[in-house]
């Protein structure tokens, strides 16, 4: 699984620790050169994925057997070949993604930390003791592995999303059938080849690499798989959901969002604007927690407008393997299409560009690029207030007072994140109490998460319980009641 990190290669699917080639081949660009082939991948079809459940399927029982310290250990070490590798691994991963080279780091030191912060999850408790109303009772619960989870996961944090799902299910005692988006394998296989040096055995973790349209049903409905936890677009989720609970498994979802951040008028304007500018226009906008609705108090609306033009010029567009740049491409020629769909209905529906607004060009052309941008003049009905867009817009609306914005703030079937920019504790208070959000952020941008902490969202933003921290616990395990008398 080793490369070079320049050559374009052959890369397959991993079952039961060998490479299992499918019978289709598709080849990856770089998004910011599209003419450069970065890797060739045999995509998996039904047969590769159900080779996956079944070594994932055969390797459960060992694994559950494993204690959870000598699971830990095998996290530890995969977090130590993490850290070995960020440079090679943040390399590969700006090629195949598209995002700069200092973001790819950072992800892949955040993935390194995750491993570790599970390595020590399999050292607290896991499970409780009750007092009974009989004396010669032990009353006590443990926590138990589900056996095999099929985890799903999306582009645009190819290798921090994916580790604080397998992070997770791993130490708890569960195998996994991993497949990531399909234009990321050599990313992923980048965890796969830490974990396999830290130990872990065979079939442990199995990952296919192809179309969920091909061997989506599989992973979601094969009897053998006990649950099933996924990140992706709404629309995906909602199919997963169904297809997952008609079949009696345990389903999480993390979905998407229209995150909106208010702007009160005694706010900090400079740091408002800051702050929004790197939710909306860092990772290239390609996050769910991503700014991409503000709505601004009048009194101040020019002035932070002004502020947040500055801010998207002040980005440096550019290839993400220059230390320089601070934005790179979006991530494929269909999310391209998609963004630069959004901006012309935008301008046909009246909104008006105050920074970017277009696909970049010159040097940039044929890229994948497209300029931070910041849209004024839009109503609450457009599209680029209502949907997501996964890219780096923002839209700026004014709002008549604080009891509007919030107003307008919930006024969306998503809910992941949402933040508040004011000097009023009491106001920012009420925010928190009153925001249908599964994350509210007071004076930062809605964009950022810490892994000891649980994450997720209301409303069509998620479904089931949150990961991350403390809570995965309760997603990958079940719970069992013993209730333990003398002879």
């Amino acid at each position: 699984m080793a490369t070079d990190g320049a050559t374009p290669i052959e890369l397959s699917s991993l079952v039961a620790g060998d490479d299992r080639p499918g019978p289709a081949r598709t080849m990856l660009v770089n998004p910011a050169r599209p003419s450069e082939v970065v890797n060739t991948v045999a995509l998996a079809d039904a047969a590769v994925a159900e080779a996956a459940i079944d070594a994932a399927h055969r390797a459960a029982a060992a694994w559950r057997a494993t204690s959870a310290p000598a699971r830990g250990e095998v996290l530890r070490l995969a977090a130590q070949k993490l850290d070995e590798s960020v440079e090679t691994i943040a390399r590969d991963l700006t090629r195949e993604e598209g995002k700069t080279l200092a973001e790819s780091a950072r992800e892949t030191q955040s993935a390194a930390k995750l491993f570790r912060y599970f390595a020590a999850q399999t050292l607290d408790a896991q499970g409780e003791t009750y007092p009974s109303h009989f004396p010669d009772l032990l009353l006590y619960t443990r926590r138990e592995p589900l056996g095999v989870v099929s985890v799903i996961t999306p582009w645009n944090f190819p290798i921090q999303l994916p580790s604080w799902k397998i992070a997770a299910a791993l130490a708890f005692g569960n195998t996994v059938v991993w497949k990531p988006a399909e234009n990321v394998p050599r990313t992923t296989l980048h965890i796969a080849s830490a974990l396999v040096d830290a130990g872990l055995p065979d079939g442990v973790l199995n990952i296919v690499l192809g179309r969920g349209s091909q061997i989506g049903d599989i992973l979601v409905t094969d009897p053998r798989v006990a649950a099933v936890t996924f990140t992706g677009s709404t629309p995906v989720g909602r199919t997963i959901q169904q297809r997952a609970v008609a079949a009696g498994k345990k389903v999480q979802l993390e979905l998407g969002g229209k995150n909106p951040a208010i702007v009160l008028a005694d706010a900090d304007l400079e740091r408002a604007a800051r702050e929004i500018s790197v939710a909306a226009f860092g990772a290239t906008g390609q996050k769910c927690t991503a700014t991409s609705r503000v709505l601004v108090e009048r009194p101040v609306f020019d002035e932070l407008v002004e502020r947040l033009e500055a801010e998207a010029a002040s980005w440096v567009l550019g290839d993400p393997l220059d230390a320089n740049t601070t934005m790179g491409p979006v991530a494929t020629a269909g999310q391209l299409d998609t963004v630069l769909g959004y901006l012309e209905r935008a301008r046909v529906e009246g909104a008006r560009a105050v920074a970017g607004g277009s696909r970049a060009d010159g040097a940039l052309a044929d890229g994948y690029f497209v300029a931070p941008t910041v849209l004024v003049d839009v109503e609450r009905s457009h599209a680029v207030v209502r949907e997501e867009i996964f890219g780096p817009v923002a839209a700026v609306l004014p709002v008549d007072s604080f009891a509007d914005a919030v107003a307008e703030a919930n006024n969306t079937p998503f809910g992941l994140s949402a933040g508040i920019f004011t000097a009023d504790l009491s106001r920012a208070l009420q925010f928190v109490e009153q925001s249908q959000a599964g994350i509210v952020r007071v004076n930062r941008s809605t964009s950022g998460v810490e892994y000891h902490v649980p994450f997720g969202g209301m409303k069509d933003s998620g479904y089931g319980q949150r990961e991350q921290g403390k809570a995965a616990q309760d997603f990958f395990t079940e719970s069992k009641t013993v209730y333990l008398a003398g002879p």
